[in-house]
């Protein structure tokens, strides 16, 4: 799979925003503006919804970059559940208007996937890394350390799609996968990795440093 090039927007969009535009050509023709207006609103939230723009991908071998973009909400020690081991978790909350596209936070092959049903509630809160839908890669580094990328849904999101299987080899800042509509991704690091995230931060995905392996 390639970082770049792809469509600048998503192509997981296409369908929605071919039907919204249809459906706002439609109004446009048909319908008077009160209805046409609308219509024109959300097929514009579509598309800037949709947009995956091609990104820096920030650092060397040891970086571990943002996964995705949006806001840090969580940076602290917690037993990564995957892997059963203590870890640093950072968490990137993704709000409707950030880039749902979803990039592989270090270089690494994929040893093991998890998919795991759900609820939905709001992705900001903590609880959401635990009871929401959600799908999880264990990525080994060349020097046999273990970072694990956690897509989690949230209360708007009901789709998580991911590209990627055990054996996979992914590069830092790679392409993997995709969130509808509002959710987050957890990263359960080493602990004795160089944490340079912090709450409250605004990230972007492949070229935001989140930490440094050690």
């Amino acid at each position: 799979m390639n970082n770049y090039p792809h469509p600048i927007i998503a192509r997981e969009g296409w369908p929605f925003l071919t039907i919204a535009v249809v459906a706002a050509l439609a109004g446009s023709a048909f319908a008077p503006v009160y209805v046409a207006v609308p219509l024109w609103i959300i097929a514009l939230f579509v598309l800037q919804f949709f947009r995956d723009p091609a990104r820096k991908i920030a650092g060397g071998a040891k970086t571990i970059v943002a996964p995705a973009d949006g806001r840090i909400v969580a940076v602290e020690k917690a037993l990564d559940p995957y892997l059963n081991r203590e870890a640093v978790k950072v968490s990137v909350f993704m709000n409707v208007f950030n880039v749902h596209s979803n990039r592989s936070p270090v270089d690494g092959t994929v040893q093991q996937k998890w998919y795991n049903p759900g609820a939905f509630v709001n992705a900001a809160l903590d609880k959401a890394s635990v009871e929401n839908e959600r799908c999880a890669l264990w990525i080994k580094t060349a020097d046999g350390q273990d970072v694990t990328s956690v897509q989690v849904a949230g209360l708007v999101a009901r789709r998580i799609l991911n590209y990627v299987d055990g054996g996979v080899q992914l590069a830092r800042g790679q392409r993997y996968g995709f969130i509808r509509f509002g959710s987050r991704v957890d990263v359960y690091l080493p602990l004795d990795a160089r944490i340079k995230a912090s709450i409250g931060e605004k990230v972007y995905a492949s070229s935001t440093v989140l930490a440094e392996l050690a």
